[in-house]
């Protein structure tokens, strides 16, 4: 079984991936949940979440930005 065919078999939530990556974002996650997410969830759908995650804190940034400048 190669690498990629195994990354695709893990078997993480979309709400573990969110947590772990919005956590990420603050850096807040100790080492033993780096440890436990890295087994188990999938690197696509971390990938995925955390573009969408970058894209929605721009979003907020510009609209606090255009409210704070009227």
């Amino acid at each position: 079984m190669d690498d990629l065919e195994q990354a695709t078999r893990r078997t993480g939530s979309v709400l573990d991936t969110v947590k772990a990556v919005g956590a990420a974002f603050f850096g807040v996650r100790g080492r033993g949940a780096h440890e436990r997410d890295l087994s188990r969830l999938n690197p696509v759908h971390v990938i995925g979440v955390g573009v969408g995650l970058a894209a929605v804190f721009v979003l907020v940034l510009v609209m606090i930005v255009r409210m704070v400048v009227r």
